[in-house]
């Protein structure tokens, strides 16, 4: 349970916003959809692989 300490004379919306960001932060909506079906653990790891390959090869791409 995440709790968010308003301060006096603190507007609602900015609360609301501090909330969202921790919300966001803590990863408990992408473990939710990531639990919603099971993957392989060889997929994870292929789907992992291709994800470094993509990124090595946008680096490689900007140093050139």
């Amino acid at each position: 349970m995440l709790i968010i300490p308003i301060k006096d004379g603190e507007n609602i919306d900015r609360a609301l916003k501090r909330y969202k960001r921790k919300f966001d932060r803590t990863g408990t909506l992408r473990q939710l959809r990531s639990r919603q079906y099971f993957t392989k653990p060889s997929v994870t790891k292929r789907d992992k692989m291709q994800k470094a390959a993509y990124i090595q090869y946008l680096k490689d791409s900007v140093e050139i």
